[in-house]
């Protein structure tokens, strides 16, 4: 491995199995910066943790670039843990990482954490705090992001957990935060977090990578108020299902229905499980992490509810939406109802009489449409 060099390796990455587009690259400025930066900190033998990874440009990069020879990582998304794989493979690199929930298999003993920033202060909060309960007193820690998603608040989640927190000068609108000295930490990890929804009487589990926390996000609730009007269905699928709510409510609503939440994120999986648990509804929601439903058979489910991510990444792409609509209209059963609420902005509609058959408009607001499609008869 040792003999590529980080350009090589980073031209050569892929996105697949997530949306590829001409607009969309496998890598950007802040990865490349984390591995120059980590370079000089970097030893074959370094014990090295990666968190973030979006499709490997950090872990290969590591193990090609800075000859480093195994590596821990840490991907919320399925789709990133796949296109790693594949990527690692294309370069021959398929046994040197791990791939490890959030936890302390990842940080015990580690030298060197490189961390790309996340979106939100309540994810980069988690993370903060399992490097500083589990890995050991020398660990340093490499965060790096683009300037324009980095806060003031960003050095000061890192304050909290590390006593000395440098931010390095930025560079191609990047900048790395070099974190050393973990403070000591005591009682319980902060996550999930839990509230009592009053509105819903439901209470909401939230890891801190989940979109909306623990708050019903409005697109949601715009949906759920038409959750009288939805069929009774032997298989039901939250589609992208977030902290579970969707799940939590119609499960509860119909004890007779089979109950599927699913989502490609291990966090929103985890909180989406800490919800249905938290309300009783533990043994009639499976809860799956999956990319678009790519494990569930064709025709299997009588109704999915889908409250589409518009942005993929940092980028807004109707591409994430498409592939959720061609899932969906693999896995409803002949008949079946697709339940939709989207940013009325988007336009979906033709989008959706395509990919899953006759749609129709529930109801309207001021900013979101819901539509509900009607699953054609499957043609092999």
């Amino acid at each position: 491995m040792a003999e590529n060099t980080l350009d090589s390796v980073l031209s050569g990455l892929r996105r697949f199995p997530d949306v590829e587009a001409p607009n969309l690259q496998a890598w950007d400025a802040t990865d490349k910066l984390l591995l120059e930066t980590a370079a000089g900190l970097l030893a074959p033998d370094s014990r090295v943790a990666v968190v973030g990874d979006r499709y490997g440009a950090l872990t290969l990069g590591a193990l090609a670039a800075c000859g480093v020879r195994h590596v821990r990582v840490h991907q919320d998304l399925i789709t990133g843990e796949r296109a790693l794989r594949n990527n690692a493979a294309a370069l021959g690199a398929d046994a040197c990482f791990e791939q490890l929930p959030l936890g302390p298999a990842l940080f015990d003993g580690a030298d060197v954490v490189l961390l790309q920033l996340p979106k939100t202060l309540a994810e980069l909060e988690e993370v903060a705090d399992a490097v500083a309960r589990y890995a050991g007193p020398h660990t340093v820690l490499l965060a790096g992001g683009r300037i324009k998603h980095m806060s003031l608040g960003m050095n000061a989640v890192l304050q909290r957990h590390f006593s000395d927190v440098q931010p390095q000068l930025a560079r191609q609108k990047s900048r790395v935060l070099i974190a050393r000295d973990p403070r000591p930490v005591t009682g319980p990890p902060p996550f999930p977090v839990a509230d009592r929804n009053s509105e819903l009487e439901l209470t909401v589990c939230a890891r801190g990578a989940v979109f909306a926390g623990t708050k019903l996000d409005i697109g949601t609730r715009f949906l759920l108020r038409y959750l009288p009007d939805m069929p009774s269905a032997g298989n039901m699928v939250d589609l992208g299902c977030g902290t579970g709510i969707l799940a939590a409510m119609y499960a509860r609503r119909h004890p007779e229905s089979k109950v599927t939440a699913t989502d490609q994120s291990a966090a929103a999986v985890d909180s989406a499980r800490a919800t249905a648990e938290a309300n009783g509804l533990a043994g009639r929601i499976t809860v799956l992490q999956d990319d678009a439903m790519s494990s569930l058979p064709d025709g299997s489910a009588g109704l999915i509810l889908l409250n589409p991510p518009f942005h993929l990444g940092a980028s807004v792409h109707a591409g994430a939406g498409i592939k959720m609509f061609g899932a969906a209209g693999r896995v409803l059963e002949p008949g079946g109802e697709l339940w939709t609420v989207y940013n009325s902005h988007l336009q979906y509609l033709p989008a959706l009489e395509r990919y899953v058959g006759p749609t129709r408009l529930a109801g309207r607001n001021a900013k979101f449409t819901v539509a509900v499609s009607t699953g054609r008869a499957l043609h092999h």
